[in-house]
């Protein structure tokens, strides 16, 4: 039974072109000279008829009208069975509110990332009788949809920025951000959004997959500081590279990945731009940069 992966927003938060942002990304894809892309989410469905989506974006309105997989089935009926959470970030949660409108559907996250909602009121227009709040741990298996098995793991990262202290630990291994395992009928998938280096025991676990979905959040660590839009690296972020000696592709270059896309793009990220040298490079590595709308199928 195949994996249906189809990446609804390719961004990471803020899309792109970002509403504040003149850079020359963000500007090209005001002029269509580029393709525009949403926030960060995937939906997964192993039938084609009961569907998941991975984490939640603003713009998950937009996102499932343009997906014709995921429109209404009757007047209050939807194929959208599940949503699982990998962490507790805006662009990954902020989407639920969107959900509210009486859907009955599960919520999967660890318990530290559900403790995140509940600690917020406004998260409470989800009401309990419909949308089930499911708690799993980590290392646990459990039925996202009927067919298709899901197992969470902690991958380095930190806390939501709203939740960050005076001291930021960005590699923290726990329940804030996970990695999700994808399994149906021998075919192995995993979505990691957002990743701040490749451990051992990561790279041991995407061995020889069939599909992995990794975060593509920059290119260069120092990215957003050369192009004069902040005084945080990638690493600060949370988010390990593309590029360079500790990079993702160097990471993944004797993994034996059948198909590697990158997702959460920031806007900066020259690999958006058709034709750039950094996107020919990293496709010439095995890469795919992935775009709204893409269906992958394994």
């Amino acid at each position: 039974m195949a994996i249906r992966a189809r990446i609804l927003g390719a961004a990471a938060g803020g899309g792109l072109p970002q509403w504040n942002c003149g850079c020359g990304n963000c500007n090209a894809a005001r002029r269509g000279e580029i393709p525009a892309q949403t926030q960060s989410s995937v939906a997964v469905s192993v039938n084609g008829s009961d569907w998941a989506i991975l984490n939640a974006s603003p713009d998950i309105r937009a996102q499932m009208a343009c997906t014709p997989e995921l429109h209404p089935v009757g007047l209050r009926e939807s194929p959208l069975k599940a949503v699982l959470l990998t962490n507790g970030d805006i662009d990954h949660v902020a989407g639920l509110l969107t959900l509210r409108e009486q859907q009955p559907f599960d919520l999967f996250a660890t318990r530290e990332i559900h403790d995140v909602l509940s600690g917020n009121p406004i998260f409470s227009a989800l009401k309990a009788d419909l949308v089930r709040r499911r708690t799993v741990a980590l290392g646990q298996g459990f039925d996202l949809l009927p067919g298709l098995r899901a197992t969470l793991f902690a991958v380095p990262g930190k806390v939501p920025l709203y939740l960050e202290g005076e001291t930021v630990q960005t590699d923290l291994e726990g329940e804030q951000t996970v990695g999700v395992h994808l399994h149906a009928e021998g075919r192995d998938v995993f979505y990691i959004p957002g990743c701040a280096a490749m451990r051992p025991d990561l790279a041991a676990r995407v061995r020889g997959a069939d599909l992995v979905m990794f975060d593509g959040t920059l290119w260069r660590d120092d990215e957003m500081i050369a192009e004069g839009l902040g005084t945080k690296t990638g690493q600060r972020m949370g988010h390990m590279s593309m590029s360079g000696p500790d990079g993702s592709i160097a990471a993944f270059a004797e993994l034996g990945v059948a198909r590697k896309v990158f997702v959460h793009m920031n806007n900066t990220n020259p690999v958006l731009r058709p034709g750039s040298e950094q996107r020919a490079e990293a496709e010439a590595r095995g890469w795919t940069i992935g775009e709204d709308g893409m269906e992958i199928e394994t």
